[in-house]
Protein backbone atom coordinates (compact mmCIF):
# COMPACT_ATOMS: atom_id res chain seq x y z
CA UNK A 1 0.00 0.00 0.00
CA UNK A 2 1.10 3.30 -0.84
CA UNK A 3 1.70 6.76 1.75
CA UNK A 4 -0.63 8.04 -0.26
CA UNK A 5 -3.09 5.30 -0.11
CA UNK A 6 -2.55 4.57 3.27
CA UNK A 7 -3.38 8.17 3.83
CA UNK A 8 -6.57 8.40 1.63
CA UNK A 9 -7.81 5.19 3.77
CA UNK A 10 -7.51 6.85 6.63
CA UNK A 11 -9.45 10.46 5.34
CA UNK A 12 -12.17 7.95 4.45
CA UNK A 13 -11.96 6.34 7.36
CA UNK A 14 -12.48 9.62 9.28
CA UNK A 15 -14.85 11.34 7.30
CA UNK A 16 -17.55 7.73 7.67
CA UNK A 17 -16.93 7.90 11.19
CA UNK A 18 -19.58 9.86 13.38
CA UNK A 19 -18.79 12.94 15.44
CA UNK A 20 -18.11 10.56 18.84
CA UNK A 21 -15.35 7.92 16.57
CA UNK A 22 -14.04 11.27 15.06
CA UNK A 23 -13.17 12.85 18.65
CA UNK A 24 -11.40 9.24 19.89
CA UNK A 25 -9.26 8.95 16.36
CA UNK A 26 -8.45 12.60 16.86
CA UNK A 27 -7.08 12.15 20.22
CA UNK A 28 -5.41 8.54 19.45
CA UNK A 29 -4.06 10.19 16.32
CA UNK A 30 -2.63 13.03 18.70
CA UNK A 31 -1.32 10.41 21.02
CA UNK A 32 0.61 8.58 18.65
CA UNK A 33 2.52 12.04 16.85
CA UNK A 34 3.59 12.39 20.52
CA UNK A 35 5.02 9.72 21.45
CA UNK A 36 7.16 9.73 18.27
CA UNK A 37 8.11 13.10 18.65
CA UNK A 38 8.94 12.22 22.46
CA UNK A 39 11.00 8.77 21.08
CA UNK A 40 12.48 11.64 18.84
CA UNK A 41 13.84 14.20 21.01
CA UNK A 42 15.24 11.38 23.35
CA UNK A 43 17.01 9.97 20.36
CA UNK A 44 18.61 13.72 19.98
CA UNK A 45 19.02 14.80 23.57
CA UNK A 46 16.51 17.12 23.63
CA UNK A 47 14.07 17.62 26.18
CA UNK A 48 10.73 17.26 25.21
CA UNK A 49 8.91 19.65 27.66
CA UNK A 50 10.37 22.13 25.54
CA UNK A 51 8.04 21.94 23.50
CA UNK A 52 4.82 20.15 24.34
CA UNK A 53 4.19 22.73 27.59
CA UNK A 54 2.96 25.07 24.44
CA UNK A 55 0.70 22.37 24.01
CA UNK A 56 -0.53 21.77 27.99
CA UNK A 57 -2.78 24.40 30.00
CA UNK A 58 -0.68 26.43 32.09
CA UNK A 59 -2.10 27.03 35.71
CA UNK A 60 -1.01 30.44 35.53
CA UNK A 61 -3.67 33.11 33.84
CA UNK A 62 -0.15 34.80 33.58
CA UNK A 63 1.02 32.02 31.12
CA UNK A 64 -2.07 31.30 29.31
CA UNK A 65 -2.43 34.74 27.88
CA UNK A 66 0.61 34.14 26.13
CA UNK A 67 -0.49 30.55 25.04
CA UNK A 68 -4.34 31.15 24.84
CA UNK A 69 -4.58 28.16 22.47
CA UNK A 70 -3.71 25.74 25.01
CA UNK A 71 -7.38 25.29 26.52
CA UNK A 72 -8.29 23.43 23.70
CA UNK A 73 -5.15 21.91 22.75
CA UNK A 74 -4.37 20.23 26.26
CA UNK A 75 -7.81 18.53 26.12
CA UNK A 76 -6.83 16.12 23.21
CA UNK A 77 -3.20 15.76 25.06
CA UNK A 78 -1.89 12.25 26.79
CA UNK A 79 1.16 11.11 27.39
CA UNK A 80 0.68 7.85 29.00
CA UNK A 81 -0.80 4.99 27.36
CA UNK A 82 -3.20 4.27 30.15
CA UNK A 83 -4.13 7.63 30.67
CA UNK A 84 -5.60 7.88 27.04
CA UNK A 85 -7.17 4.03 27.12
CA UNK A 86 -8.94 4.55 29.93
CA UNK A 87 -10.03 8.37 28.97
CA UNK A 88 -10.75 6.87 25.25
CA UNK A 89 -12.71 3.80 26.70
CA UNK A 90 -15.33 6.13 28.85
CA UNK A 91 -15.61 8.47 26.07
CA UNK A 92 -16.76 5.54 23.59
CA UNK A 93 -19.33 3.84 26.35
CA UNK A 94 -20.96 6.82 27.66
CA UNK A 95 -20.54 8.61 24.39
CA UNK A 96 -22.73 5.82 22.80
CA UNK A 97 -25.01 6.70 25.43
CA UNK A 98 -25.29 10.33 25.07
CA UNK A 99 -26.17 10.00 21.82
CA UNK A 100 -29.20 7.61 22.85
CA UNK A 101 -30.44 10.76 24.42
CA UNK A 102 -29.13 13.70 22.52
CA UNK A 103 -27.63 14.51 19.37
CA UNK A 104 -23.47 13.99 17.49
CA UNK A 105 -23.81 18.16 17.74
CA UNK A 106 -24.37 18.68 21.18
CA UNK A 107 -22.01 15.73 21.96
CA UNK A 108 -18.84 17.33 19.99
CA UNK A 109 -20.19 21.08 21.21
CA UNK A 110 -19.87 19.63 24.84
CA UNK A 111 -16.40 17.90 24.32
CA UNK A 112 -15.14 21.26 23.74
CA UNK A 113 -17.12 23.75 26.10
CA UNK A 114 -16.75 21.32 28.82
CA UNK A 115 -12.81 21.14 28.47
CA UNK A 116 -12.85 25.23 28.53
CA UNK A 117 -14.48 25.01 31.93
CA UNK A 118 -12.63 22.36 33.00
CA UNK A 119 -9.51 24.13 32.05
CA UNK A 120 -10.66 27.54 33.50
CA UNK A 121 -11.61 25.84 36.92
CA UNK A 122 -7.93 24.52 37.23
CA UNK A 123 -6.39 27.96 36.78
CA UNK A 124 -8.77 29.41 38.91
CA UNK A 125 -8.04 27.16 42.04
CA UNK A 126 -4.42 27.98 41.02
CA UNK A 127 -5.41 31.47 41.95
CA UNK A 128 -7.73 30.88 44.98
CA UNK A 129 -6.80 28.43 47.04
CA UNK A 130 -3.36 28.73 48.96
CA UNK A 131 -2.81 25.05 48.99
CA UNK A 132 -1.46 25.38 45.63
CA UNK A 133 1.54 28.09 46.34
CA UNK A 134 3.86 25.30 46.58
CA UNK A 135 3.50 23.82 43.80
CA UNK A 136 5.59 24.74 40.59
CA UNK A 137 4.61 27.48 39.11
CA UNK A 138 3.29 26.98 36.18
CA UNK A 139 2.12 23.55 36.74
CA UNK A 140 0.42 21.84 33.38
CA UNK A 141 -2.83 20.25 32.62
CA UNK A 142 -3.25 17.78 29.91
CA UNK A 143 -6.24 15.15 28.99
CA UNK A 144 -9.54 14.70 28.02
CA UNK A 145 -10.85 13.60 31.52
CA UNK A 146 -12.73 17.21 31.98
CA UNK A 147 -14.46 16.45 28.28
CA UNK A 148 -15.15 12.86 29.26
CA UNK A 149 -16.67 13.36 32.87
CA UNK A 150 -19.68 15.72 31.39
CA UNK A 151 -20.42 13.42 28.68
CA UNK A 152 -20.69 10.70 31.75
CA UNK A 153 -22.85 13.03 33.65
CA UNK A 154 -24.86 14.73 30.94
CA UNK A 155 -26.90 11.67 30.31
CA UNK A 156 -27.39 10.65 34.10
CA UNK A 157 -28.74 14.00 34.72
CA UNK A 158 -31.51 14.10 31.57
CA UNK A 159 -31.75 10.36 32.08
CA UNK A 160 -31.22 9.23 35.94
CA UNK A 161 -33.17 5.70 35.78
CA UNK A 162 -32.03 4.62 31.93
CA UNK A 163 -30.75 1.09 33.01
CA UNK A 164 -26.95 -0.22 32.13
CA UNK A 165 -26.50 -4.12 32.43
CA UNK A 166 -23.23 -4.51 33.96
CA UNK A 167 -21.12 -7.95 33.81
CA UNK A 168 -20.98 -8.32 37.32
CA UNK A 169 -23.64 -5.87 39.30
CA UNK A 170 -26.75 -6.53 36.76
CA UNK A 171 -28.78 -3.91 35.87
CA UNK A 172 -27.71 -0.26 37.18
CA UNK A 173 -29.43 2.84 36.64
CA UNK A 174 -27.59 5.76 34.67
CA UNK A 175 -27.14 8.62 37.86
CA UNK A 176 -25.84 5.96 40.40
CA UNK A 177 -22.85 5.12 37.60
CA UNK A 178 -22.58 8.72 37.18
CA UNK A 179 -22.13 9.55 41.18
CA UNK A 180 -19.93 6.56 41.52
CA UNK A 181 -17.73 8.01 39.03
CA UNK A 182 -17.47 11.40 40.53
CA UNK A 183 -16.65 10.32 44.13
CA UNK A 184 -14.19 7.76 42.58
CA UNK A 185 -12.04 10.64 41.51
CA UNK A 186 -12.40 12.19 44.77
CA UNK A 187 -11.27 9.69 45.93
CA UNK A 188 -7.96 10.10 43.56
CA UNK A 189 -8.13 13.53 44.42
CA UNK A 190 -7.56 12.44 48.45
CA UNK A 191 -5.08 10.20 47.47
CA UNK A 192 -2.81 12.50 46.06
CA UNK A 193 -3.14 16.32 46.94
CA UNK A 194 -0.65 17.92 44.34
CA UNK A 195 -2.44 16.61 41.53
CA UNK A 196 -5.82 18.25 42.74
CA UNK A 197 -5.71 20.86 40.36
CA UNK A 198 -6.89 18.43 37.60
CA UNK A 199 -9.48 16.09 39.64
CA UNK A 200 -10.54 20.17 40.03
CA UNK A 201 -10.95 20.46 35.99
CA UNK A 202 -12.52 17.31 36.19
CA UNK A 203 -15.48 18.09 38.25
CA UNK A 204 -15.58 21.68 36.60
CA UNK A 205 -15.92 19.86 33.08
CA UNK A 206 -18.92 17.74 35.21
CA UNK A 207 -20.32 20.79 36.65
CA UNK A 208 -20.87 21.93 32.70
CA UNK A 209 -22.68 18.69 31.70
CA UNK A 210 -25.08 18.98 34.55
CA UNK A 211 -25.63 22.81 33.32
CA UNK A 212 -26.07 21.54 29.40
CA UNK A 213 -28.63 18.98 30.85
CA UNK A 214 -30.92 20.89 32.77
CA UNK A 215 -30.62 23.88 30.46
CA UNK A 216 -31.70 21.72 27.73
CA UNK A 217 -35.33 20.97 28.56
CA UNK A 218 -35.91 24.91 28.71
CA UNK A 219 -35.17 25.33 25.40
CA UNK A 220 -31.28 26.67 25.87
CA UNK A 221 -28.72 24.69 24.29
CA UNK A 222 -25.42 25.57 25.52
CA UNK A 223 -23.52 23.91 22.78
CA UNK A 224 -24.94 26.26 20.19
CA UNK A 225 -22.23 29.03 20.17
CA UNK A 226 -19.30 26.20 20.13
CA UNK A 227 -20.64 24.27 17.03
CA UNK A 228 -21.46 27.45 15.00
CA UNK A 229 -17.63 28.27 15.89
CA UNK A 230 -17.06 24.71 14.82
CA UNK A 231 -19.11 24.81 11.41
CA UNK A 232 -17.34 28.75 10.88
CA UNK A 233 -14.14 26.41 11.18
CA UNK A 234 -15.56 23.64 8.90
CA UNK A 235 -16.53 26.04 6.44
CA UNK A 236 -13.14 28.46 6.41
CA UNK A 237 -11.05 25.09 6.05
CA UNK A 238 -13.35 23.75 3.15
CA UNK A 239 -12.33 23.85 0.10
CA UNK A 240 -14.14 26.90 -2.11
CA UNK A 241 -16.18 26.54 -5.43
CA UNK A 242 -14.91 27.98 -8.33
CA UNK A 243 -16.34 31.06 -8.95
CA UNK A 244 -17.80 31.94 -12.80
CA UNK A 245 -18.78 35.59 -13.73
CA UNK A 246 -22.06 35.70 -15.94
CA UNK A 247 -23.28 39.29 -17.36
CA UNK A 248 -26.83 40.41 -18.06
CA UNK A 249 -27.52 42.99 -20.10
CA UNK A 250 -31.28 43.08 -19.93
CA UNK A 251 -32.82 45.94 -17.44
CA UNK A 252 -34.60 44.96 -14.40
CA UNK A 253 -38.22 46.67 -14.99
CA UNK A 254 -40.27 45.21 -11.94
CA UNK A 255 -40.07 46.32 -8.88
CA UNK A 256 -38.99 44.10 -5.51
CA UNK A 257 -41.14 44.08 -2.56
CA UNK A 258 -39.67 44.61 1.28
CA UNK A 259 -39.91 41.63 3.52
CA UNK A 260 -41.60 41.61 6.51
CA UNK A 261 -40.34 40.79 9.71
CA UNK A 262 -41.50 37.47 10.02
CA UNK A 263 -40.92 36.10 6.53
CA UNK A 264 -37.58 37.52 7.24
CA UNK A 265 -36.96 35.37 10.22
CA UNK A 266 -38.63 32.55 8.46
CA UNK A 267 -36.04 32.11 5.60
CA UNK A 268 -33.00 32.94 8.15
CA UNK A 269 -34.45 29.76 9.37
CA UNK A 270 -35.11 27.94 6.88
CA UNK A 271 -31.04 29.16 5.75
CA UNK A 272 -30.11 28.28 9.09
CA UNK A 273 -31.50 24.33 8.96
CA UNK A 274 -30.02 23.67 5.50
CA UNK A 275 -26.49 25.03 6.34
CA UNK A 276 -26.80 22.80 9.14
CA UNK A 277 -27.85 19.58 7.00
CA UNK A 278 -25.25 20.72 4.62
CA UNK A 279 -22.26 20.84 7.26
CA UNK A 280 -23.79 17.59 8.70
CA UNK A 281 -23.04 15.75 5.25
CA UNK A 282 -19.24 17.56 4.84
CA UNK A 283 -18.56 16.29 7.55
CA UNK A 284 -19.62 12.70 7.68
CA UNK A 285 -18.64 12.45 3.87
CA UNK A 286 -16.88 15.12 2.78
CA UNK A 287 -16.39 18.14 0.02
CA UNK A 288 -17.23 15.96 -2.94
CA UNK A 289 -20.37 14.37 -2.07
CA UNK A 290 -22.02 17.93 -1.91
CA UNK A 291 -23.75 18.75 -4.94
CA UNK A 292 -23.30 21.96 -7.06
CA UNK A 293 -26.44 23.79 -5.39
CA UNK A 294 -25.40 23.02 -2.21
CA UNK A 295 -21.08 24.12 -2.35
CA UNK A 296 -22.60 27.44 -3.46
CA UNK A 297 -24.76 27.39 0.08
CA UNK A 298 -21.69 26.24 1.78
CA UNK A 299 -19.50 29.16 0.00
CA UNK A 300 -22.10 31.94 0.02
CA UNK A 301 -22.20 31.14 3.60
CA UNK A 302 -18.82 31.34 4.51
CA UNK A 303 -19.12 35.20 2.79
Amino acid sequence: MTGAGFSDNLKMLFKKADVLLQFIYINIGIFIIIRISILICKLFNVEAGSFLNYLELPSSFFYFIRRPWTILTYMFLHYDLLHILFNMLWLYWFGKIFLIIFNGRQLGGLYVLSGIGGGLFYMLAFTVFPYFDKLPDPSYLLGASASVLAIVVAPAVAAPNFQLRLLIFGNIRLKYIAIATILLDVYFWSKNMDDAGSHIAHLGGALIGVWFALCLPKGKDITSPVNHLIDKLVIFFSPKPKMTVTYNNSNRTGQTRQETDPEYNARKKREEEELNRILDKLKKSGYESLSPDEKKNLFNAGK
